[in-house]
Order: C-alpha cells, then sequence, then structure tokens
C-alpha cells in the first residue's frame, strides 16, 4: 500500500505476462478482476518525490494522522504547460493497466483521504471510457462511507461498507444487538444509498484481524459457538442489500492474525482427512457456496427490494424479506439471542403456501401468514418460496412386500397328513 512504480507488477507476485494469464483464466471462468488502486499517496523512494517532490506532491500531508506517504497533489495545474501533472500521471497509469491487463475495475484505496471529487470524477470516467463497452466498476474505500461518494452526484459506483462490518462485528463478538442499527446496515437505503451496487458488505477485511481470531482473542470464544456467530454474520451479510464481500481464507474458517508478512491460504482446511476433523470447515463452505449460488439463481437478490415484516425486541428475532418484481421472494428469519426458541410463531409472512427452508433443506407450509419454527440461539433461517402452484410430491407407495412363509411349507407330507387327522 505504498507504491512506487505505477506502471510495473509487483516482482515477489510474478511476471506481467503470469499477471495477464491469469486476468485471461479468469475471464473464462465468468470471473471478473478488479485492481486495488493506490492513489491517495505513494512511496518516500518513488522516483517522482525525488525528481520534483512539489511538482507532483503537496508538500506537507493534508492530515498528518491519517498520512502513510507522499501525497499526489491532484489540485496544482502547470499553466505553463497546461497539464494537471498528477492526474495526467495516475490517469496514465491506470489507463495502461486497463488496456494492458483487461482489469474490470479498480478499489480506490484512502479515497476519503484524497480529498478531491472533481479528480475522482474525471479518473473514474477515463477508466471507463478505457475499458470501453463492458462494465467497469469503481469502488472506494471511504470511510467512514456516507452515500455521497456514490450517489447521483458521487464520483464511485460503490463504496466499503463499513458501517455494516462494525454493526456485524458488536453483534457476534459483543453480544450488541441493535435492532434498529441492524437494519439500517441490512438495508443500506436508510442510510441513503440507492442500489445494490452502491455499498459492499463484509464481515472481514485486510486491515482487521479475522472474525475468528477477535471472538478467540477477545472474547475466548473457538469452536462450534465460534463457527455459530460466523455462520449468522455469513447470511446477513449473503441476504442484505449490496455486494458481499469474501476475505480469501475466511470461507473455510481460517484463523490466521493479521500479518504484513506473506499469508498463504491453508487449503489443508479443506482437505479430505480420515478422521473428519475438519468437518466444522468444510460445512462453513458448504454454506457460503450454498448461498453464491442462491444469490446468483434467485432474482429476489437482484434488485432494492426488502422488507422488514417482523422485529421482536424481546426475543430479539428480526424477519425480512426479500423478493423480486418477477414474483420470485425469499425471507430470512434470524435468533440474535442466545436462547433456543421453540415453536416460535413467525407472523406477517407474505405469501400463504409452501416454502423451502434452504438452511435445513426441508418444506414448510405458510398458512394465516404466519409460521412456527425452532430457532436455535444465534441462528438464521431462510425461506425460499416455492410459487403458487408448488405442492409437495405425492408420498410413494410403498412397494409390495412378500408374504410371510406358510409354516405348512415347511412340512412333510406326512406331517400335514398328521395334521389334518385331528
Amino acid at each position: 500500500y505504498n507504491p512506487r512504480y505505477y506502471f510495473a507488477i509487483e516482482t515477489s507476485y510474478g511476471t506481467t505476462a503470469d499477471l495477464k494469464e491469469m486476468i485471461d483464466e479468469m475471464h473464462k471462468n465468468s470471473i471478473r478482476v478488479i485492481l486495488d488502486g493506490v492513489y491517495n499517496h505513494c512511496d518516500c523512494s518513488s522516483p517522482l518525490t525525488q525528481i520534483d517532490h512539489d511538482y507532483w506532491y503537496h508538500h506537507n500531508p493534508k492530515d498528518a494522522i491519517m498520512s502513510w506517504g507522499p501525497e499526489w497533489n491532484y489540485n496544482f495545474y502547470d499553466s505553463k504547460y497546461n497539464i494537471w501533472p498528477a492526474r495526467k500521471f495516475i490517469g496514465d497509469s491506470i489507463r495502461y493497466m486497463v488496456e494492458e491487463f483487461h482489469i474490470d475495475g479498480i478499489r480506490f484505496d484512502a479515497a476519503r483521504q484524497i480529498q478531491n471529487f472533481d479528480f475522482l470524477h474525471w479518473v473514474v470516467k477515463e477508466a471507463k471510457k478505457a475499458a470501453g463497452v463492458k462494465p467497469f466498476y469503481c469502488v472506494a474505500e471511504f470511510l467512514p462511507d456516507e452515500p455521497c461518494i456514490t450517489n447521483i452526484d458521487g464520483p464511485m459506483d460503490g463504496c466499503w461498507h463499513d458501517s455494516f462490518y462494525w454493526t456485524i462485528r458488536d453483534l457476534l463478538l459483543y453480544d450488541n444487538i441493535d435492532i434498529g442499527r441492524l437494519k439500517s446496515v441490512i438495508d443500506c437505503r436508510q442510510q441513503g444509498y440507492l442500489g445494490v451496487t452502491n455499498v459492499v458488505n463484509y464481515i472481514g477485511n485486510h486491515d482487521h484481524d479475522r472474525m475468528l481470531v477477535e471472538l478467540g482473542k477477545e472474547r475466548s470464544i473457538f469452536g462450534e459457538e465460534a463457527f455459530k456467530r460466523i455462520r449468522l454474520g455469513v447470511v446477513l451479510e449473503m441476504t442484505s442489500i449490496g455486494i458481499p464481500m469474501i476475505w480469501m481464507g475466511e470461507e473455510m474458517g481460517e484463523y490466521k492474525e493479521k500479518t504484513p508478512d506473506v499469508a498463504k491460504i491453508d487449503w489443508s482446511l479443506i482437505a479430505d482427512r480420515e478422521d473428519n476433523s475438519n468437518n466444522i470447515n468444510k460445512n462453513l463452505l458448504g454454506l457460503y457456496r450454498g448461498l453464491v449460488r442462491l444469490r446468483k439463481e434467485n432474482k429476489a437478490f437482484f434488485q432494492t427490494n426488502l422488507d422488514f415484516i417482523h422485529e421482536d425486541h424481546d426475543a430479539k428475532v428480526l424477519v425480512y424479506q426479500r423478493w423480486s418484481n418477477s414474483g420470485e421472494r425469499v425471507v430470512v428469519i434470524v435468533n440474535l439471542s442466545g436462547h433456543f426458541l421453540a415453536h416460535y410463531r413467525v407472523p406477517n409472512m407474505p405469501v400463504n403456501g409452501w416454502w423451502h427452508e434452504w438452511t435445513f433443506n426441508y418444506d414448510c407450509k405458510v398458512d394465516y401468514n404466519e409460521v412456527h419454527l425452532d430457532l436455535a440461539e444465534r441462528e438464521a433461517k431462510i425461506l425460499v418460496w416455492l410459487g403458487e402452484d408448488w405442492q409437495p410430491p405425492a408420498p410413494q407407495p410403498e412397494p409390495p412386500t412378500e408374504p410371510a412363509p406358510n409354516n405348512d411349507t415347511n412340512m412333510t407330507k406326512a406331517n400335514r397328513e398328521e395334521n389334518q387327522q385331528y
């Protein structure tokens, strides 16, 4: 996060050819690639700092507390050469990455510290122009997050939904159950955001320890109890309005502290083991895979349609539905408490009929717009509507059974004749 050379690839990652090949392979597998770009500051040893520091950079940091190196001066205009030096340099580097490597978007690091919406508008426009007709997603790390960075007058398509992270962290780590605050990050429209692509939701990223690590270090919570809390966070992340971001390794429950050193994913966590000692990790990965598939296949997640249909502040239960204009519906039922709720009544279900309980894979019927479910502590259940005409399959007739053997068949002829005499 302190780049020196904006037109070169970090050699410890591989060669230029390696990066091109990787991106091509990802595109073949329908995976888009978003570059993490640091355009607020650079490394102190960057060549331009040595050539003429104040021509390219601010003489002093704009904010001494939030300063990580020489800061690009996007306000400086050189009237002699009719040029904005810093803007042109960074614009050229971004065009190079788009045109040469065919990236599909940029995450702008420390966008709030740049403090220049005029530059951000310009550089995003230049990046999209270089990308041509294909979609190009620009997202800002703008902390604390505000809708001004993404809305009608904002330069970005989306932003890091940091308020989502801190709300979920307080819930999972400290049992801080604030239903009003939780609703505002599940439905980002309550915060002023407009669309699905405006926020990127996450429960972990490279700036923080993993949630599993924090549960262990802060609360001495490990094993099944820790994974139960993580699963709750995952369901909230994957069913809220916005784009979910999964930090590498958290989908398999990797317990690894934050480090500036090389930290490769521990693939053994999901390898086959004779003792099945990593079942808890495999099951978490299965949950992520299933939720990704559900989001991709169910149109209820394609739009911003979200209603909170039930909230119980005493029992700490929150229920919300996502739906599409074409009729798909998903209801998420969340028990935020540490108590098992037996045969809990969920009112205000949007549609009567049959629903599929996705989490545990069974069907249930809603009558009179309510359903009764057992809710384990810190558990979320997902009900997917099966449609107006859906009916459970008729029970299969039991196969005919062979008649029980008659004892007479085992009798000798002499014995039968003897019995007949009586």
